[in-house]
């Protein structure tokens, strides 16, 4: 009787031990399958701290890249509307030149030829006043961080004369950070670039204003041609200030696409599993699990001894 109750205790402890063995067997390929259908080692905090500590680093540098990617956008915007205003507007200083030159030449002296040319100015006046009144998701590309619709307000007095009031801000210009130091400006200063006439700086369209009254008068505009001239050149040292900036935001933009590209590699090297080596170890829990269930099988069933009770 005592080998009988020594084989029995024998196998209430193998039974103990499957009853553990297969439990386990069964949360483990639970899990190894919640890994696989989801593609993530880590689905808690957890399943490896040091390694969520790291990817919460790294998703918070990932955010910061993304935000210094989205301002050299923003700011690619603002200049290339800066650009596209600018050189239109050289274009048309160019063609105001052509008349000035053809409205001093001693041909066109009749005051039916000089009107013509007067009202020709007029309209490339107000292609320039178009231009530098330009917008970039409805805020104006020459006024700086004004609040206003439009960088420039015509006013008129009593007796006709135009002027144009710039209604931006000297001190504030629109900046954007693409880096921990890095900032450029997306904007431009149209007082700098088109004048103002509030602060004593004759703005260009006041100038072809003047130039196209003179020509109606009869006057002599050849000397006009240098004031043209200097615009044109303030215009252009603009233009190729905004191309340097632009340079600058592209190259920043390129930098932050490869950041963005390094960082979400190194947060996958973290938390995506190795579908292969994950597939290989659910198979081998599987495998367990079945031995597990078919030893408690063989163990339960019943034997001689039973009967001999």
């Amino acid at each position: 009787m005592e080998a009988v109750a020594a084989v029995e205790a024998r196998i209430a402890q193998i039974q103990s031990r499957i009853a553990q063995i297969a439990p386990l067997n069964l949360s483990k390929m639970s899990d190894l399958q919640g890994r696989v259908s989801g593609g993530k080692v880590i689905t808690k905090p957890s399943d490896d701290p040091a390694g969520t500590a790291s990817s919460m680093r790294l998703r918070g540098d990932l955010r910061v890249t993304e935000q210094y990617a989205r301002n050299a956008a923003d700011g690619i915007g603002w200049l290339t509307t800066v650009d596209s205003s600018l050189q239109a507007s050289i274009t048309a200083l160019r063609q105001a030149r052509n008349l000035v030159v053809q409205g001093a030449s001693s041909g066109t002296g009749n005051e039916v030829t000089r009107n013509a040319i007067a009202t020709e100015l007029e309209g490339l006046r107000d292609a320039l006043l178009e231009q530098a009144n330009s917008s970039y998701l409805g805020r104006p590309v020459f006024a700086g961080t004004t609040d206003g619709g439009a960088a420039y307000r015509v006013e008129v007095a009593p007796d006709g004369t135009r002027s144009y009031v710039w209604q931006g801000h000297d001190a504030g210009s629109v900046q954007r950070r693409i880096g921990p130091e890095t900032q450029v400006r997306a904007d431009s200063p149209g007082n700098a670039v088109f004048g103002d006439d509030a602060a004593g700086v004759e703005t260009v369209f006041a100038m072809l204003d003047r130039i196209a009254a003179e020509l109606r008068a009869g006057g002599e505009i050849g000397p006009r041609l240098d004031e043209i001239d200097a615009r044109m050149n303030t215009m252009l040292g603009e233009l190729a200030s905004v191309g340097t900036r632009y340079k600058q935001l592209e190259t920043g933009q390129q930098a932050m696409a490869k950041a963005t590209a390094d960082l979400k590699g190194q947060i996958s090297a973290i938390e995506d599993i190795d579908l292969a080596e994950m597939l290989v170890e659910l198979q081998a829990q599987e495998v367990a699990y079945q031995a597990a269930l078919g030893a408690t099988a063989r163990v339960l069933q019943p034997s001689l001894l039973d009967f001999l009770r």
